[in-house]
């Protein structure tokens, strides 16, 4: 198999490494959830890729189908974007929440400000 036709995990990678990327170097709250939101997509496109196989079907019998897909990948990432969303409307409500109690959602400016009430 070709490079080429990795193309499905060379995308995840790049978003995975993205995410990442977005997660260290920013110092908003906000971008972060937005990174750890483009990590958790990744993990599920690469899941979904995993569980798909080259010429299967359904699972739905027939008498000319041999070959089937697994669907249990695609029921796991249902439960997983479930998840994700309660998580990240869960972070940023403690965003919120954070910016009410210190005026901003810039981890400097929240360690400063913590320091000075000290």
């Amino acid at each position: 198999m070709s490079t080429i036709g990795l193309y499905n995990y060379w995308i995840v990678f790049f978003l995975m490494m993205s995410g990442l990327y977005v997660v260290i170097v920013s110092t908003n709250l906000i971008k972060k959830i937005i990174g750890l939101n483009i990590f958790q997509t990744s993990v599920f496109i690469f899941y979904i890729s995993i569980g798909k196989v080259r010429g299967g079907t359904a699972p739905i019998l027939a008498d000319d189908i041999t070959l089937y897909s697994n669907p249990l990948p695609h029921v796991l990432i249902l439960t997983a974007i479930v998840v994700g969303v309660a998580t990240t409307a869960l972070g940023l409500a403690l965003i919120v929440r954070i910016h009410t109690a210190f005026n901003s959602v810039d981890e400097e400016q929240i360690y400063t400000s913590k320091d000075s009430r000290d």
